[in-house]
């Protein structure tokens, strides 16, 4: 029966990042991926993701930002790939707004490089854009674009490389604690063992740890891709990561970073999803009207015809931050989701802290925040 030092099961954000963190450690480590690598049914898919340092959700995730930038730039140099385009960010919404209030807070408590502008001043330095003029915003010069498909799978590849083993289209039923380790069963009847795993499943985790699955829900979030009016305008170097906070919606979006438009979508809940096997429907007439609309009123040079769609999944837990750390009654399990729509960004360093919590039971990370026993007794 193979043994392995842990198993890491699901290999998207997360879990590619923790085989990653696992293989340069020198762990016997066995990642796990019921599709293929970065599959357009998971969350961590459509070619670009915002990374930000000033974050309006809490000013607690500042910290993990800083260790996550610095994550990314090391795998950019260990694997000789590009992965992060710095572009700045513009956050802007209607006096009072969430977005920027939450950002300036962030920003001013931990010192982080930051301005405050007028509308009137984005859309001098940023002509792409027409906010009105009462709408308040913050600009920071940090923030950029990941590209997730391409770190998982440069994750994936370097892991093997560095001796991880990889079991693609398996699917894990079950990893049950058995004094002290773990077996992890699959649905085919076969069976693993590994001192410890890390289930970092995504929207299947009820699959797998049916009683923080059970707490969960998904949403239906449907993606766009505009072929930009102004094309010039729309380039990483003149158009910046943006986050608006308009009246009944949070749209975001990003510049035209690989040469196939400027990408956008809501960040609002676009409709529940029962199962994570349920077919998504399409992105609708109506939703690409009322997306098309919002760039037409504040970023018109990116408000040409849409010309792709797709739709990804968010996981949400109910207070919509994250779940990461020691299963409370099985210590040898690492719980790493769900990430409630904005994790991506996070996962450079969430690898590391997995390896971690998976191989020490404990991180020196400030992780408090996303404890598994709010949803676990």
């Amino acid at each position: 029966m193979p043994t392995f030092d842990v198993a890491v099961v699901g290999l998207g954000a997360m879990g590619s990042a923790a085989l990653y963190a696992l293989a340069r450690q020198g762990a016997r480590a066995i990642g796990i991926e019921r599709f293929e690598p970065a599959h357009s049914r998971s969350s961590s898919f459509g070619e670009t993701r915002v990374i930000r340092l000033a974050y309006f959700e809490d000013p607690s995730y500042v910290p993990l930002l800083r260790g996550a930038f610095q994550a990314w730039r090391d795998l950019e140099t260990f694997t000789k790939t590009s992965l992060l385009t710095v572009t700045g960010m513009v956050e802007a919404g209607y006096p009072g707004a969430h977005v920027v209030e939450g950002s300036l807070r962030a920003a001013r408590e931990h010192g982080l490089v930051h301005e405050e502008l007028t509308a009137k001043q984005v859309n001098e330095r940023f002509p792409a854009f027409n906010l009105p003029p009462d709408w308040q915003c913050i600009f920071q010069p940090e923030a950029g674009a990941l590209q997730p498909e391409k770190a998982i799978g440069i994750q994936v590849a370097a892991a093997r490389e560095l001796g991880a083993t990889v079991k693609f289209h398996a699917r894990v039923c079950e990893v049950r604690p058995v004094q002290g380790h773990v077996e992890v069963h699959f649905d085919d009847g076969g069976m693993i063992e590994a001192g410890s795993a890390i289930v970092a499943a995504g929207s299947w985790i009820g699959d797998v740890v049916p009683e923080l699955g059970k707490v969960m829900h998904l949403t239906r979030q449907p993606l766009m891709w505009f072929n930009p009016v102004q094309k010039a305008l729309v380039q990483p170097d003149r158009m910046p990561v943006f986050f608006f906070q308009s009246q009944g919606a949070l749209t975001y979006g990003l510049p035209d970073v690989c040469g196939t438009g400027v990408k956008a979508a809501s960040h609002m809940n676009e409709g529940d999803i029962a199962f994570p096997d349920q077919p998504r429907a399409e992105v609708s007439d109506e939703e690409k009207r009322r997306l098309h609309s919002i760039l037409a009123r504040y970023l018109p040079a990116a408000a040409g015809e849409i010309t792709r769609t797709s739709v990804c999944v968010y996981t949400r837990s109910p207070d919509e931050h994250f779940v990461l750390g020691c299963h409370p009654n099985a210590p040898q399990i690492v719980l790493a989701s769900p990430c409630s729509g904005h994790g991506f960004k996070f996962s450079s360093i969430f690898g590391e802290i997995l390896a971690d919590l998976a191989t020490r039971r404990t991180t020196s990370w400030p992780i408090g925040l996303f404890r598994p026993d709010r949803y676990i007794a």
